[in-house]
């Protein structure tokens, strides 16, 4: 297998067009992200790495290999070219974007969905994501305004669970929550202003948990139609939380209250 050295060959063009925003194709960059991209059976197309692989990476380009992947062996100049990390990790793969139906997110029943509008920050997306898989989700959703869970910031944020979860951003979200809760999941909205707490809310059933913008909270329409709203408590000197450990607060609280137990 040649070594690639030009920083102008076209796996560079190409990997720098995805990670720019790609809605068919993913940017995984690191190990961890490719085991699990193909771990979860995600069409890997493209992996290029660095010329010096880790014995303990080689399995990877392997199976990679295997599945069909077209692996490329580049120099260290070239591999800094096409990652966008400041640090890159040795290795960047491009994939097929999954097809994410929205009834995966909320089965099996009963649901624990959750819902981020307004989510602007991929960071924040990807650890969302990321919580709720810890948390025993079932699913969670982005409206149009967020940022896009499948992009490589919020990739690399989700430490892989997006591969994990089903994960949908859609622009007709509040329409599926409304028809989830015409199915009867309880919506609760986080709101920093409601007069219930998250330890006396009933959490439990079926439900989405939406969580707001990390200035504007949850969006008024959205506020209007849930059928309870719940505040995080904290210290009168704080006045808001990240939105991403807000949210994966209001999921282990709801785990504690469906009996969650972890079976590892």
């Amino acid at each position: 297998m040649p070594l690639i050295t030009s920083r102008q060959h076209a796996v560079v063009r190409q990997c720098r067009a995805v990670a720019h925003g790609d809605a068919r194709r993913l940017l995984l960059d690191g190990w961890h992200l490719l085991d699990d991209a193909l771990g979860a059976g995600v069409g890997v197309e493209v992996v290029a790495a660095r010329a010096e692989v880790p014995a303990e990476h080689r399995a990877t380009l392997e199976r990679a290999t295997r599945a069909g992947a077209h692996v490329l062996r580049v120099s260290a100049a070239v591999m800094d070219a096409l990652s966008p990390v400041r640090t890159p990790s040795g290795v960047v793969a491009i994939a097929a974007r999954p097809t994410v139906d929205p009834r995966a997110l909320s089965a099996p029943a009963p649901a624990l969905v959750v819902a981020g509008f307004g989510v602007q920050d991929p960071g924040n997306a990807g650890a969302i994501v990321r919580a709720a898989d810890a948390g025993g989700a079932t699913g969670v959703l982005f409206d149009a305004t967020s940022a896009d869970p499948w992009g490589w910031k919020a990739l690399r944020a989700s430490m892989g669970s997006t591969l994990r979860l089903p994960v949908l951003r859609d622009e007709s979200a509040l329409a599926l929550l409304r028809a989830w809760q015409a199915d009867g999941a309880r919506v609760v909205a986080a709101d920093p202003d409601a007069t219930t707490s998250m330890y006396d809310a009933r959490l439990g059933g079926a439900m989405v948990l939406v969580v707001g913008s990390e200035g504007a909270g949850v969006p008024p329409e959205v506020t209007q139609m849930a059928d309870a709203r719940v505040r995080i408590p904290m210290r009168a000197r704080v006045e808001s939380l990240n939105v991403a450990v807000a949210a994966a607060l209001l999921l282990y609280e709801a785990a504690r209250q469906r009996e969650w137990v972890e079976t590892v």
